[in-house]
């Protein structure tokens, strides 16, 4: 299996793009990035929710580049593929191990799916060295179902976005009119692997699935529309994250609805229609989120 996907990255389409380019001789796709593990950031974490990073914090390894390219992005500096440092397999597999030293409460793969089977190999072979604690997932959601596949047994825990039910919206904001279909698939997949969610006895997550979703200022009704899709589909089976946290990027500011910041009341309609459905498995955020100063500085640490 491994030189079955490390083939695909030969005429790579691990992703829905299909860019088909040959990243083992230094191409690049969609993503910005060739084969080389780039990593901007491996340590702990203290901003996912509760149940992730709890007080130790998360082993949040950050990937650069990315399938998506949100027109939003707030870790532009890193989803293009401009900053971050390559490293091996092995590395990769000893930079889990140490964070799990570091008391991390889990690793936590952010936007590793273009790197899926360089990260396939370092988890089965730091799980070989002693990897114990739970892994995620951290997903934007734009993931082939079939791809995911590979990583059945070796995920504990998913983390997908499902960013949009409007593929209007998507294709504006994303480049990508079919986000809807594939990340609903994708979500169907993760869903089937780990099943219904598990906690410690501290409330750490286990095992389970937790789905994203940010709301966009001017756009609560494609927000309505997930938490529909969301509750409706898989109930109590899955949690539900709703955040407010949307921050203005400089490339936003000519944009007639996301060069603000999401209202109060934006939310707490969003909010209410999450309560009349009947959502129980929900995490919610309050306060002041939306602060660049909750982006992580990606500056190599730990890497």
């Amino acid at each position: 299996m491994k030189e079955e996907l490390q083939t695909m990255l030969k005429d790579c389409h691990l992703c829905p793009r299909n860019c088909g380019v040959d990243r083992l001789a230094g191409q690049k796709g969609f993503c910005g990035v060739d084969a080389g593990i780039m990593v901007a950031r491996a340590a702990l974490h203290m901003w996912e929710e509760p149940c992730i990073s709890g007080k130790e914090g998360s082993g949040a390894v950050f990937f650069s580049g990315c399938s998506l390219g949100c027109a939003f992005c707030q870790n532009r500096t890193i989803s293009k593929g401009q900053s971050g440092k390559v490293i091996t397999v092995e590395y990769l597999a000893e930079l889990f191990l140490d964070l799990q030293a570091q008391k991390a409460n889990n690793i936590n793969l952010v936007t590793a799916g273009h790197f899926l089977p360089q990260v396939r190999e370092a988890l089965i072979l730091a799980k070989e060295q002693g990897l114990t604690i739970p892994v995620v997932y951290n997903s934007s959601g734009y993931e082939k179902a079939e791809m995911l596949r590979y990583l059945e047994g070796l995920v504990d825990i998913y983390l997908p976005d499902l960013k949009y039910l409007e593929a209007d919206l998507a294709g504006k904001y994303s480049h990508a009119k079919d986000y809807p279909e594939v990340a609903m698939k994708a979500l169907e997949e993760m869903v089937r692997q780990v099943r219904t969610p598990e906690f410690d006895e501290r409330g750490m997550m286990k095992k389970g699935v937790i789905v994203r979703h940010l709301l966009l200022p001017g756009h609560v009704r494609n927000s309505k529309k997930v938490l529909e899709y969301l509750y409706g589909t898989y109930g109590d089976q899955i949690y539900i994250s709703l955040m407010n946290q949307y921050t203005p990027m400089p490339a936003m500011k000519d944009d007639p609805q996301l060069s603000r910041k999401v209202t109060d009341r934006e939310y707490d309609r969003l909010l209410d229609h999450a309560i009349s459905l009947g959502v129980t498995n929900c995490f919610i955020q309050e306060g002041e989120t939306a602060k660049e100063s909750f982006i992580p500085e990606f500056n190599g640490e730990g890497v």
